[in-house]
Protein backbone atom coordinates (compact mmCIF):
# COMPACT_ATOMS: atom_id res chain seq x y z
CA UNK A 1 0.00 0.00 0.00
CA UNK A 2 1.28 3.68 -1.17
CA UNK A 3 1.36 5.79 2.05
CA UNK A 4 0.03 8.77 1.38
CA UNK A 5 2.04 12.14 0.94
CA UNK A 6 2.19 14.89 3.83
CA UNK A 7 -0.23 17.97 2.64
CA UNK A 8 0.00 21.89 3.54
CA UNK A 9 -3.00 22.37 6.57
CA UNK A 10 -3.81 25.03 7.92
CA UNK A 11 -4.00 24.52 12.11
CA UNK A 12 -6.80 24.18 14.06
CA UNK A 13 -6.40 22.46 17.26
CA UNK A 14 -10.01 21.06 17.42
CA UNK A 15 -13.90 21.81 17.24
CA UNK A 16 -14.78 19.57 20.24
CA UNK A 17 -13.00 20.56 23.07
CA UNK A 18 -12.37 24.64 22.90
CA UNK A 19 -12.91 25.11 26.89
CA UNK A 20 -10.14 24.20 28.97
CA UNK A 21 -12.64 23.93 31.64
CA UNK A 22 -14.73 21.25 29.94
CA UNK A 23 -11.78 19.80 28.96
CA UNK A 24 -10.41 19.53 32.80
CA UNK A 25 -13.87 18.53 33.75
CA UNK A 26 -13.57 15.61 31.11
CA UNK A 27 -10.00 14.73 32.39
CA UNK A 28 -11.75 14.58 36.05
CA UNK A 29 -13.54 11.64 35.20
CA UNK A 30 -11.01 9.88 33.03
CA UNK A 31 -8.31 10.51 36.53
CA UNK A 32 -10.66 7.73 37.93
CA UNK A 33 -8.98 5.11 35.38
CA UNK A 34 -5.58 6.16 35.69
CA UNK A 35 -2.81 3.08 35.33
CA UNK A 36 -6.26 1.29 34.25
CA UNK A 37 -6.36 -0.72 30.75
CA UNK A 38 -8.76 1.04 28.01
CA UNK A 39 -11.11 -1.80 27.70
CA UNK A 40 -14.37 -1.84 26.17
CA UNK A 41 -15.78 -1.85 29.61
CA UNK A 42 -13.90 1.60 31.17
CA UNK A 43 -15.05 3.15 27.83
CA UNK A 44 -18.72 2.20 28.66
CA UNK A 45 -17.50 3.86 32.40
CA UNK A 46 -16.61 7.30 31.20
CA UNK A 47 -19.38 7.67 28.51
CA UNK A 48 -21.97 6.79 31.29
CA UNK A 49 -20.18 9.33 34.10
CA UNK A 50 -20.01 11.61 31.26
CA UNK A 51 -23.39 11.49 30.06
CA UNK A 52 -24.65 11.30 33.97
CA UNK A 53 -22.97 14.35 35.15
CA UNK A 54 -24.28 16.23 31.41
CA UNK A 55 -20.78 16.36 30.47
CA UNK A 56 -21.84 14.66 27.00
CA UNK A 57 -25.63 15.29 26.37
CA UNK A 58 -26.97 12.87 23.85
CA UNK A 59 -29.38 13.79 21.59
CA UNK A 60 -32.10 11.22 22.60
CA UNK A 61 -33.44 11.60 25.43
CA UNK A 62 -36.47 12.31 27.38
CA UNK A 63 -37.47 16.06 28.48
CA UNK A 64 -36.75 14.93 32.42
CA UNK A 65 -33.38 14.09 31.85
CA UNK A 66 -32.96 17.32 29.65
CA UNK A 67 -34.47 19.45 32.58
CA UNK A 68 -31.85 17.51 35.44
CA UNK A 69 -29.10 18.56 32.90
CA UNK A 70 -30.37 22.25 32.81
CA UNK A 71 -30.28 22.13 36.67
CA UNK A 72 -27.16 20.50 37.09
CA UNK A 73 -28.66 17.47 39.30
CA UNK A 74 -26.86 13.94 38.88
CA UNK A 75 -29.01 11.17 36.38
CA UNK A 76 -29.98 7.95 37.94
CA UNK A 77 -28.59 4.66 36.76
CA UNK A 78 -31.67 3.37 35.01
CA UNK A 79 -31.27 6.88 33.22
CA UNK A 80 -27.84 7.06 32.48
CA UNK A 81 -28.28 3.34 31.35
CA UNK A 82 -30.93 4.40 28.78
CA UNK A 83 -29.52 7.28 27.54
CA UNK A 84 -26.17 4.76 26.27
CA UNK A 85 -28.28 2.40 24.69
CA UNK A 86 -30.46 4.76 22.60
CA UNK A 87 -28.03 6.49 21.24
CA UNK A 88 -25.73 4.24 19.88
CA UNK A 89 -22.21 6.07 18.08
CA UNK A 90 -21.82 5.83 14.58
CA UNK A 91 -18.45 7.75 15.02
CA UNK A 92 -14.89 6.23 13.57
CA UNK A 93 -11.95 7.05 14.45
CA UNK A 94 -8.45 5.69 13.37
CA UNK A 95 -7.13 2.73 15.72
CA UNK A 96 -10.30 2.38 17.88
CA UNK A 97 -13.67 0.48 16.90
CA UNK A 98 -16.65 2.31 15.44
CA UNK A 99 -19.16 3.55 18.29
CA UNK A 100 -18.09 4.66 21.70
CA UNK A 101 -15.00 3.93 21.43
CA UNK A 102 -13.86 6.05 18.53
CA UNK A 103 -16.30 8.79 20.51
CA UNK A 104 -13.71 8.45 23.44
CA UNK A 105 -11.13 8.80 21.39
CA UNK A 106 -12.90 12.54 20.07
CA UNK A 107 -13.28 13.45 23.93
CA UNK A 108 -9.61 13.51 24.70
CA UNK A 109 -7.53 13.56 21.47
CA UNK A 110 -6.56 17.16 21.72
CA UNK A 111 -5.68 16.01 25.81
CA UNK A 112 -3.31 13.04 24.65
CA UNK A 113 -1.79 15.43 21.71
CA UNK A 114 -1.17 18.03 24.01
CA UNK A 115 0.68 15.51 26.26
CA UNK A 116 -1.79 15.53 29.09
CA UNK A 117 -2.92 11.88 29.05
CA UNK A 118 -1.98 8.55 27.45
CA UNK A 119 -4.73 6.01 26.05
CA UNK A 120 -4.63 3.48 23.78
CA UNK A 121 -7.19 0.16 23.10
CA UNK A 122 -6.03 -2.55 25.62
CA UNK A 123 -3.21 -0.24 26.82
CA UNK A 124 -2.76 1.63 30.32
CA UNK A 125 -4.43 4.66 31.35
CA UNK A 126 -1.45 6.92 31.79
CA UNK A 127 -1.67 11.23 32.95
CA UNK A 128 1.57 12.86 32.09
CA UNK A 129 3.00 14.84 35.40
CA UNK A 130 1.60 17.90 33.61
CA UNK A 131 -1.83 16.55 33.02
CA UNK A 132 -1.40 15.70 37.21
CA UNK A 133 -0.51 19.35 37.38
CA UNK A 134 -3.33 20.86 34.95
CA UNK A 135 -6.10 19.02 37.97
CA UNK A 136 -4.39 20.32 40.82
CA UNK A 137 -7.54 22.56 41.70
CA UNK A 138 -5.74 24.12 44.75
CA UNK A 139 -3.45 25.78 42.66
CA UNK A 140 -5.77 26.75 39.24
CA UNK A 141 -2.78 29.70 38.13
CA UNK A 142 -0.77 26.68 37.20
CA UNK A 143 -2.61 26.12 34.36
CA UNK A 144 -0.91 28.90 32.46
CA UNK A 145 2.58 26.81 32.68
CA UNK A 146 0.95 23.37 31.84
CA UNK A 147 -0.32 25.24 28.41
CA UNK A 148 2.86 27.07 27.70
CA UNK A 149 4.89 24.16 28.94
CA UNK A 150 2.45 22.45 26.24
CA UNK A 151 2.61 24.94 23.54
CA UNK A 152 6.33 25.39 23.58
CA UNK A 153 6.95 22.06 22.50
CA UNK A 154 3.95 21.56 20.51
CA UNK A 155 5.20 20.91 16.26
CA UNK A 156 2.88 20.65 13.73
CA UNK A 157 4.53 18.15 12.43
CA UNK A 158 4.16 15.67 14.89
CA UNK A 159 2.88 12.43 14.75
CA UNK A 160 -0.66 12.34 15.62
CA UNK A 161 -0.84 15.21 12.65
CA UNK A 162 1.16 14.23 9.80
CA UNK A 163 1.03 17.37 8.12
CA UNK A 164 3.75 19.24 5.96
CA UNK A 165 4.18 21.91 7.86
CA UNK A 166 7.28 21.89 9.84
CA UNK A 167 6.85 25.00 12.80
CA UNK A 168 5.90 25.25 16.75
CA UNK A 169 3.45 27.58 16.43
CA UNK A 170 4.29 29.27 19.65
CA UNK A 171 7.44 30.21 18.95
CA UNK A 172 6.96 31.03 15.11
CA UNK A 173 4.10 33.56 16.59
CA UNK A 174 6.87 35.06 19.30
CA UNK A 175 9.45 35.74 16.68
CA UNK A 176 7.09 37.04 14.13
CA UNK A 177 5.64 39.32 16.77
CA UNK A 178 9.36 40.62 17.35
CA UNK A 179 10.52 40.80 13.70
CA UNK A 180 7.19 43.23 13.51
CA UNK A 181 8.17 44.94 16.45
CA UNK A 182 11.30 45.94 15.58
CA UNK A 183 10.42 47.11 12.69
CA UNK A 184 8.46 49.39 14.36
CA UNK A 185 5.16 47.62 13.44
CA UNK A 186 4.03 47.77 16.55
CA UNK A 187 0.87 45.96 18.15
CA UNK A 188 2.06 42.31 17.06
CA UNK A 189 0.25 40.34 14.63
CA UNK A 190 -3.72 41.20 13.60
CA UNK A 191 -6.16 38.58 13.57
CA UNK A 192 -6.58 39.40 9.63
CA UNK A 193 -2.59 38.69 9.51
CA UNK A 194 -2.99 35.27 11.58
CA UNK A 195 -3.75 33.18 8.62
CA UNK A 196 -1.00 32.91 7.53
CA UNK A 197 1.10 31.91 10.47
CA UNK A 198 -1.71 28.94 10.52
CA UNK A 199 -0.38 28.35 6.91
CA UNK A 200 3.11 28.55 7.30
CA UNK A 201 4.71 25.86 5.99
CA UNK A 202 8.28 26.27 7.51
CA UNK A 203 9.37 28.14 11.08
CA UNK A 204 10.97 31.04 9.32
CA UNK A 205 9.96 33.71 11.34
CA UNK A 206 11.73 36.50 9.55
CA UNK A 207 10.01 35.61 5.68
CA UNK A 208 6.19 35.33 7.27
CA UNK A 209 7.00 38.64 8.75
CA UNK A 210 7.92 40.19 5.58
CA UNK A 211 5.05 38.71 3.56
CA UNK A 212 2.96 39.94 6.48
CA UNK A 213 5.21 43.66 6.04
CA UNK A 214 4.55 43.61 1.94
CA UNK A 215 0.74 42.90 2.71
CA UNK A 216 0.71 46.27 4.82
CA UNK A 217 2.58 48.05 2.15
CA UNK A 218 -0.03 47.41 0.14
CA UNK A 219 -3.15 47.04 1.60
CA UNK A 220 -2.92 48.59 4.90
CA UNK A 221 -4.31 47.14 8.27
CA UNK A 222 -7.43 45.99 6.12
CA UNK A 223 -6.71 43.50 3.47
CA UNK A 224 -9.81 41.92 1.44
CA UNK A 225 -10.98 38.78 2.30
CA UNK A 226 -9.50 37.82 -1.38
CA UNK A 227 -5.98 38.88 -0.61
CA UNK A 228 -5.70 36.61 2.59
CA UNK A 229 -6.90 33.65 0.78
CA UNK A 230 -4.84 34.27 -1.82
CA UNK A 231 -2.03 34.05 0.56
CA UNK A 232 -3.10 31.06 2.39
CA UNK A 233 -3.54 28.66 -0.67
CA UNK A 234 -0.76 29.30 -2.19
CA UNK A 235 1.22 28.75 0.82
CA UNK A 236 -1.25 25.20 1.20
CA UNK A 237 -0.74 24.63 -2.56
CA UNK A 238 -4.17 24.35 -2.78
CA UNK A 239 -7.08 25.84 -5.53
CA UNK A 240 -8.12 28.99 -3.82
CA UNK A 241 -12.02 29.10 -2.01
CA UNK A 242 -14.15 31.06 -0.17
CA UNK A 243 -13.57 29.60 2.95
CA UNK A 244 -14.82 31.84 5.92
CA UNK A 245 -13.19 29.23 8.28
CA UNK A 246 -9.38 29.71 8.01
CA UNK A 247 -10.48 33.62 8.21
CA UNK A 248 -12.42 33.57 11.57
CA UNK A 249 -12.75 30.19 13.21
CA UNK A 250 -9.41 28.97 13.14
CA UNK A 251 -7.59 32.21 13.75
CA UNK A 252 -10.59 32.76 16.90
CA UNK A 253 -9.49 29.30 18.18
CA UNK A 254 -5.74 29.94 17.64
CA UNK A 255 -5.97 33.43 19.81
CA UNK A 256 -7.94 31.16 22.53
CA UNK A 257 -5.33 28.49 22.88
CA UNK A 258 -2.34 30.99 23.02
CA UNK A 259 -4.20 33.02 25.26
CA UNK A 260 -4.19 30.05 27.79
CA UNK A 261 -0.45 30.69 28.04
CA UNK A 262 -0.47 33.68 29.62
CA UNK A 263 2.02 34.60 26.99
CA UNK A 264 0.16 37.53 24.61
CA UNK A 265 -2.04 40.46 25.34
CA UNK A 266 -4.59 41.62 22.63
CA UNK A 267 -4.11 45.28 21.46
CA UNK A 268 -6.08 47.65 19.32
CA UNK A 269 -9.35 46.91 20.20
CA UNK A 270 -8.72 43.37 20.53
CA UNK A 271 -7.52 43.51 16.74
CA UNK A 272 -3.64 42.83 17.50
CA UNK A 273 -2.46 39.77 19.36
CA UNK A 274 0.87 40.66 20.88
CA UNK A 275 3.30 39.53 23.84
CA UNK A 276 2.69 40.22 27.30
CA UNK A 277 5.53 42.13 28.66
CA UNK A 278 5.06 40.62 32.29
CA UNK A 279 5.74 37.61 31.13
CA UNK A 280 8.88 38.66 28.49
CA UNK A 281 11.16 36.46 30.65
CA UNK A 282 9.26 33.09 29.55
CA UNK A 283 8.78 34.01 26.12
CA UNK A 284 12.82 34.68 26.47
CA UNK A 285 13.34 31.47 27.56
CA UNK A 286 10.84 29.33 25.41
CA UNK A 287 12.24 30.75 22.26
CA UNK A 288 15.66 30.35 22.98
CA UNK A 289 15.22 26.93 24.43
CA UNK A 290 12.62 25.15 22.35
CA UNK A 291 13.36 27.24 18.67
CA UNK A 292 14.22 23.63 17.58
CA UNK A 293 11.80 21.09 14.99
CA UNK A 294 11.96 17.29 16.14
CA UNK A 295 11.54 14.31 14.62
CA UNK A 296 9.39 11.56 16.68
CA UNK A 297 9.47 8.14 15.57
CA UNK A 298 5.99 7.19 17.13
CA UNK A 299 2.79 9.10 18.95
CA UNK A 300 4.06 8.30 22.49
CA UNK A 301 7.89 9.68 21.83
CA UNK A 302 6.08 12.76 21.02
CA UNK A 303 3.62 12.17 23.91
CA UNK A 304 6.46 11.64 26.61
CA UNK A 305 8.01 14.68 24.96
CA UNK A 306 5.19 17.37 25.22
CA UNK A 307 3.75 15.80 28.54
CA UNK A 308 7.50 16.60 30.67
CA UNK A 309 7.54 19.14 32.71
CA UNK A 310 10.12 21.55 32.29
CA UNK A 311 10.45 22.90 36.19
CA UNK A 312 13.11 25.78 34.37
CA UNK A 313 10.13 27.10 32.61
CA UNK A 314 7.67 27.26 35.82
CA UNK A 315 9.89 29.47 37.66
CA UNK A 316 10.35 32.06 35.06
CA UNK A 317 6.45 32.74 35.33
CA UNK A 318 5.70 35.97 37.00
CA UNK A 319 3.12 34.09 38.84
CA UNK A 320 6.19 31.55 40.42
CA UNK A 321 7.25 34.48 41.90
CA UNK A 322 5.27 37.93 42.59
CA UNK A 323 1.76 36.56 42.01
CA UNK A 324 1.38 39.34 39.41
CA UNK A 325 -2.49 40.29 39.49
CA UNK A 326 -4.54 43.24 37.86
CA UNK A 327 -4.17 46.36 39.09
CA UNK A 328 -6.38 49.25 40.23
CA UNK A 329 -5.99 50.93 37.20
CA UNK A 330 -5.76 48.15 34.32
CA UNK A 331 -9.12 47.36 35.91
CA UNK A 332 -10.65 51.14 36.05
CA UNK A 333 -9.56 51.20 32.17
CA UNK A 334 -11.84 48.48 31.58
CA UNK A 335 -14.64 50.09 33.74
CA UNK A 336 -14.63 52.74 31.83
CA UNK A 337 -14.58 51.20 28.41
CA UNK A 338 -17.69 49.16 28.95
CA UNK A 339 -20.71 50.67 29.53
CA UNK A 340 -23.35 49.64 32.08
CA UNK A 341 -25.91 48.18 29.69
CA UNK A 342 -23.07 45.95 28.29
CA UNK A 343 -22.18 44.47 31.21
CA UNK A 344 -25.51 43.55 31.78
CA UNK A 345 -25.97 41.95 28.88
CA UNK A 346 -22.55 40.05 29.10
CA UNK A 347 -23.53 39.17 32.66
CA UNK A 348 -26.95 38.16 31.48
CA UNK A 349 -25.50 36.15 28.75
CA UNK A 350 -23.64 34.00 30.98
CA UNK A 351 -26.07 33.72 33.42
CA UNK A 352 -28.22 31.94 30.20
CA UNK A 353 -25.38 29.99 28.66
CA UNK A 354 -25.16 32.52 25.59
CA UNK A 355 -22.02 33.26 23.71
CA UNK A 356 -20.64 36.54 23.63
CA UNK A 357 -19.80 38.51 20.41
CA UNK A 358 -17.13 40.87 21.93
CA UNK A 359 -13.67 40.78 20.49
CA UNK A 360 -11.72 41.16 24.23
CA UNK A 361 -14.50 39.01 26.17
CA UNK A 362 -14.61 35.83 23.51
CA UNK A 363 -11.07 35.24 24.48
CA UNK A 364 -11.60 34.89 28.21
CA UNK A 365 -12.67 31.65 29.66
CA UNK A 366 -16.52 32.08 30.45
CA UNK A 367 -16.22 31.28 34.51
CA UNK A 368 -12.94 33.72 34.21
CA UNK A 369 -14.93 36.27 32.26
CA UNK A 370 -17.50 36.19 35.37
CA UNK A 371 -15.21 37.26 37.99
CA UNK A 372 -14.15 40.19 35.14
CA UNK A 373 -17.43 41.20 34.66
CA UNK A 374 -18.71 41.28 38.18
CA UNK A 375 -15.61 42.97 39.25
CA UNK A 376 -16.60 46.30 36.73
CA UNK A 377 -20.15 45.48 37.74
CA UNK A 378 -19.30 46.34 41.03
CA UNK A 379 -16.89 49.26 40.75
CA UNK A 380 -19.57 50.76 37.96
CA UNK A 381 -22.74 50.90 40.06
CA UNK A 382 -21.51 51.47 43.79
CA UNK A 383 -19.69 54.17 45.44
CA UNK A 384 -16.95 54.27 48.20
CA UNK A 385 -16.27 50.55 47.43
CA UNK A 386 -12.90 49.47 46.73
CA UNK A 387 -12.73 46.34 44.84
CA UNK A 388 -9.72 43.47 44.53
CA UNK A 389 -10.12 40.81 41.89
CA UNK A 390 -7.55 37.67 43.04
CA UNK A 391 -7.05 36.74 39.16
CA UNK A 392 -4.31 36.97 37.02
CA UNK A 393 -3.59 39.39 34.40
CA UNK A 394 -1.90 40.32 31.04
CA UNK A 395 -0.63 43.84 30.87
CA UNK A 396 -3.52 45.38 29.47
CA UNK A 397 -5.38 44.21 32.55
CA UNK A 398 -7.40 41.32 31.15
CA UNK A 399 -7.85 37.70 33.06
CA UNK A 400 -4.93 35.03 32.39
CA UNK A 401 -6.20 32.95 34.73
CA UNK A 402 -7.83 32.55 38.66
CA UNK A 403 -6.56 33.07 41.52
CA UNK A 404 -4.64 30.62 43.74
CA UNK A 405 -6.95 28.02 45.79
CA UNK A 406 -6.05 30.04 48.98
CA UNK A 407 -8.18 32.84 47.54
CA UNK A 408 -11.36 34.60 47.21
CA UNK A 409 -12.71 35.61 43.73
CA UNK A 410 -12.90 39.12 44.98
CA UNK A 411 -12.13 41.06 47.86
CA UNK A 412 -14.44 44.27 48.76
CA UNK A 413 -13.92 46.97 50.97
CA UNK A 414 -16.87 48.90 52.31
CA UNK A 415 -17.29 51.90 55.54
CA UNK A 416 -15.55 49.08 57.92
CA UNK A 417 -16.85 45.34 56.16
CA UNK A 418 -14.79 43.59 54.20
CA UNK A 419 -16.76 41.26 51.60
CA UNK A 420 -15.67 38.28 49.97
CA UNK A 421 -17.25 38.50 46.33
CA UNK A 422 -17.27 34.30 45.18
CA UNK A 423 -18.74 33.67 41.78
CA UNK A 424 -18.93 30.37 39.91
CA UNK A 425 -20.91 28.94 36.79
CA UNK A 426 -21.56 25.59 38.01
CA UNK A 427 -25.14 24.45 38.83
CA UNK A 428 -26.28 21.46 40.56
CA UNK A 429 -24.79 19.09 43.15
CA UNK A 430 -21.31 20.15 41.54
CA UNK A 431 -21.48 24.04 42.72
CA UNK A 432 -22.33 22.14 46.46
CA UNK A 433 -18.99 19.86 46.31
CA UNK A 434 -16.42 22.61 44.20
CA UNK A 435 -17.58 25.82 45.83
CA UNK A 436 -19.33 25.01 48.78
CA UNK A 437 -16.29 24.51 51.32
CA UNK A 438 -13.98 26.14 49.84
CA UNK A 439 -15.93 29.36 50.17
CA UNK A 440 -15.96 28.67 54.12
CA UNK A 441 -12.34 28.13 54.50
CA UNK A 442 -11.91 31.44 52.44
CA UNK A 443 -14.08 33.60 54.93
CA UNK A 444 -12.62 31.27 57.71
CA UNK A 445 -9.13 32.93 57.26
CA UNK A 446 -10.16 36.19 56.96
CA UNK A 447 -12.25 35.70 60.04
CA UNK A 448 -9.22 34.28 62.29
CA UNK A 449 -7.00 36.93 61.62
CA UNK A 450 -9.53 39.57 63.09
CA UNK A 451 -11.52 40.40 60.33
CA UNK A 452 -15.04 41.64 60.31
CA UNK A 453 -16.21 40.36 57.11
CA UNK A 454 -18.58 38.10 55.17
CA UNK A 455 -18.93 36.38 51.58
CA UNK A 456 -21.42 36.75 48.93
CA UNK A 457 -22.16 33.73 46.72
CA UNK A 458 -22.90 34.08 43.16
CA UNK A 459 -24.32 31.96 40.53
CA UNK A 460 -26.57 31.20 37.76
CA UNK A 461 -28.60 29.44 40.13
CA UNK A 462 -28.05 28.59 43.83
CA UNK A 463 -28.43 25.11 44.48
CA UNK A 464 -30.37 23.71 47.49
CA UNK A 465 -27.91 21.94 48.81
CA UNK A 466 -25.22 24.79 48.92
CA UNK A 467 -27.83 27.41 50.42
CA UNK A 468 -28.57 24.88 53.07
CA UNK A 469 -24.74 24.58 53.97
CA UNK A 470 -24.39 28.24 54.71
CA UNK A 471 -27.50 28.76 56.41
CA UNK A 472 -26.20 25.73 58.68
CA UNK A 473 -22.82 27.15 59.49
CA UNK A 474 -24.25 31.10 59.95
CA UNK A 475 -24.59 29.70 63.96
CA UNK A 476 -20.73 29.28 63.43
CA UNK A 477 -20.19 32.92 62.83
CA UNK A 478 -19.56 32.65 59.15
CA UNK A 479 -22.51 35.02 57.21
CA UNK A 480 -22.34 33.30 53.20
CA UNK A 481 -25.00 35.71 51.47
CA UNK A 482 -26.44 34.27 47.75
CA UNK A 483 -27.89 35.69 44.85
CA UNK A 484 -28.66 34.78 41.22
CA UNK A 485 -26.70 36.28 38.74
CA UNK A 486 -29.54 37.99 37.07
CA UNK A 487 -30.90 39.06 40.32
CA UNK A 488 -27.67 40.66 41.27
CA UNK A 489 -27.33 42.85 38.50
CA UNK A 490 -30.76 43.63 39.09
CA UNK A 491 -30.16 44.56 42.21
CA UNK A 492 -27.30 46.46 40.98
CA UNK A 493 -29.29 48.98 39.65
CA UNK A 494 -31.28 50.03 42.74
CA UNK A 495 -29.45 50.07 45.58
CA UNK A 496 -26.02 52.23 46.75
CA UNK A 497 -24.10 49.37 49.14
CA UNK A 498 -23.05 46.31 48.38
CA UNK A 499 -24.48 45.45 51.86
CA UNK A 500 -28.12 46.50 50.72
CA UNK A 501 -27.76 44.79 47.15
CA UNK A 502 -26.53 41.75 48.96
CA UNK A 503 -28.79 42.29 51.80
CA UNK A 504 -31.79 41.83 49.44
CA UNK A 505 -30.29 39.47 47.05
CA UNK A 506 -29.97 36.98 49.86
CA UNK A 507 -33.63 37.63 51.47
CA UNK A 508 -35.13 36.89 47.97
CA UNK A 509 -33.02 33.53 47.66
CA UNK A 510 -34.37 32.86 51.36
CA UNK A 511 -37.55 32.82 50.63
CA UNK A 512 -37.66 31.26 47.60
CA UNK A 513 -36.01 28.43 49.28
CA UNK A 514 -39.20 28.49 51.82
CA UNK A 515 -41.24 28.54 49.03
CA UNK A 516 -39.24 25.27 47.74
CA UNK A 517 -39.75 23.51 50.79
CA UNK A 518 -43.19 24.45 51.67
CA UNK A 519 -44.98 23.11 48.29
CA UNK A 520 -43.19 20.09 48.63
CA UNK A 521 -45.58 19.10 51.21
Amino acid sequence: MVQKRAEYKPLLFTTTMRNPERLKAFLVVLMEYNEKLLTDSVIEKVAKSLIQKGLYKPTKVSVSVKNKWNSGIKLNKKEVDKIFTDNPQQHKEASFEKGWASRFDTWFKLAKELGFVWYFPNEKIKFSDSGKILLDFANPENELFVFANAFAKYQRNNPFRAVANKNTPLILLIKTINFLNERKETNGISRKELPLLLCWQDDNAKSLSEAIIKIREKYGYTPSNEIILSACYKLLNDTIRDDESILVDYPDDFIRKMRLTGLFSLRGNGRFIDINSKEQAVTDYVEKNYDVNKDFASEKDFFNYIGSVDKNLLDKFSIAKTKVKTTKDELQKWVEYYSWNALKEELLNLANKKTTKDEFLSVIEQPLRLEFLISMALLKKLRNISVTPNFISDDEGLPTSFASGGNPDIECLENNDTILVEVTLLTGTQQHIRESFSTRRHLETFINKGIKAYSVFISPQTFIDTKRYFNFIKNDGFEIRTSEISTFVNALENFKTLNEVTSFVNALENCKILNEVTSAF
